[in-house]
């Protein structure tokens, strides 16, 4: 006899990172830790592109701030930087109103009703941005995340030869000097994938494996994603597609961004937008707590469904007792009208 991989009562809440849950960029802290300019820094990012296609090089816009940041290393601008200064300047982030708290409060959802946690649902946060996964591991909001994908550095490169060196010493001294891991607004998709299947849970499954729809830890239609505009339209169109929901969120001191999330839903890419305000009595939570109890109701009646479906009734006498035959003519028996009828 087959058996699922998963139980499917999981409901999982992805979140963008950079002006979804924080006003800005999460590398403000680093910049001015440094004295770095961060528009100047930003100005010289975005125009890398054209000067070194100007010189005949094609580069990805993702990894282009992260040699950026490398490139800044080599020149002394950051000092010995290194994830253990990334992540502490991790502790400076700033959040939108509500955060980190109403992640816990979202999690409390699923078990407002009875049903909820006969079914035992769950409710998981998972993080997915093109920042820098080490400064998100060191925020406030990192204890309340199943996961994170972001972008990584690494430190101390291993050598040529270092196959016949055996286990080289970690200098307490590394610098980041390579990129180990690039997370853009196309490979996101990846992730949701990842956590669709369960990879990031079990290791044996890999993303690209044929797995069947009842197979996978969380179905697609038991998702959200939260970002704040249209470089998320990607994954958007993933969850969107699949029968998942997504909302965008806006600065609401930004009038250009309600704009940007309004075309967003007028064009079909988005269930719904509120302002990035994560307050309990705030339209952003109720539309979420909303969507949620949507998500926890229909896997309560397919369970039960599934239940119904895949028991037998139990055995009777062939023969209908006293009682049973009582219940048969009471049934039959016509009704008087009411006057109300």
């Amino acid at each position: 006899m087959s058996a699922t991989l998963f139980t499917q009562n999981i409901i999982a809440c992805i979140w963008d990172f950079d002006k979804t849950l924080i006003p800005g960029y999460m590398q403000a802290p680093l910049f001015r830790r440094f004295g770095i300019d961060e528009g100047n820094f930003w100005a010289e990012t975005n125009a890398l592109l054209e000067n070194y296609r100007r010189r005949g090089y094609h580069l990805s816009g993702e990894i282009s701030y992260l040699n950026h940041i490398l490139t800044y290393v080599l020149a002394g601008k950051f000092g010995r930087l290194n994830n253990r200064i990334l992540r502490d300047c991790g502790r400076d982030i700033a959040f939108y109103p509500g955060l980190p708290d109403f992640f816990g409060t979202m999690r409390t959802y699923v078990r407002e009703k009875p049903e909820y946690e006969k079914h035992e649902i769950q409710l998981e946060h998972y993080i997915v941005s093109t920042g820098l996964a080490e400064m998100i591991r060191g925020s406030a909001i990192a204890g309340q995340v199943e996961g994170i994908w972001g972008c990584e550095f690494i430190e101390n490169p291993l050598q040529p030869g270092f196959l016949a060196q055996g286990e080289m010493e970690l200098s307490a001294d590394a610098v980041i000097a390579q990129i180990g891991m690039v997370i853009d607004n196309t490979t996101k998709t990846r992730a949701l994938f990842e956590i669709n299947k369960g990879t990031n849970k079990n290791a044996a499954i890999d993303v690209n494996a044929n797995v069947p729809p009842e197979d996978r830890r969380i179905p697609f239609q038991n998702m959200i994603y939260i970002a704040d505009g249209p470089s998320d339209i990607p994954s958007f169109s993933v969850v969107k597609g699949r029968g998942g929901r997504t909302y965008g969120v806006y600065n609401p001191d930004h009038g250009g961004e309600f704009e940007q999330n309004d075309r967003l839903l007028q064009s079909g890419r988005i269930h719904g937008y509120g302002p990035a305000d994560y307050t309990p009595a705030g339209s952003t939570a109720r539309w979420l707590r909303l969507h949620i109890h949507a998500m926890c109701d229909r896997i309560v009646s397919d369970r039960e469904q599934a239940v119904a479906r895949k028991t037998s009734k139990p055995p009777r006498h062939l023969n209908a007792t006293p009682e049973e035959l009582a219940a048969e003519r009471a049934a039959k028996t016509p009704r008087q009208s009411s006057f109300l009828e």
